[in-house]
């Protein structure tokens, strides 16, 4: 569901601009294997990501804590994934961590 839904404040989110290399070269499989992989952590809260036609995109994941972000960042499987969209994935990126102190929204 986009947007996810989220706790009440507060909490920590993971964002995450990108620009794509050109190639494919296996890059939806991980991302479906990585988002799959990262909803099964301790403390995940939800993913939101996307991205336009030519490879510029961000995600943002939702964390209950700091600790949780550390732990995922240091999986044995996403550690895999983050060398290689260093080295064929990516032509740039940024990685932003924050607290999230107010949300709101639409009520449904």
């Amino acid at each position: 569901m986009f947007p996810c839904k989220t706790p009440e404040p507060p909490y920590y989110t993971v964002i995450f601009p990108s620009a794509r290399t050109e190639e494919d070269h296996g890059y939806e499989a991980m991302a479906e294997k990585m988002e799959t992989l990262a909803a099964q952590q301790s403390g995940f809260l939800g993913i939101e990501s996307v991205t336009d036609v030519n490879g510029c995109g961000i995600t943002v994941s939702y964390w209950a804590s700091e600790e949780a972000i550390h732990s995922w960042h240091h999986h044995p499987e996403h550690q895999k994934a983050q060398v290689a969209g260093k080295s064929m994935w990516y032509k740039d990126y940024q990685l932003r961590v924050a607290k999230v102190e107010r949300a709101y929204g639409k009520d449904f």
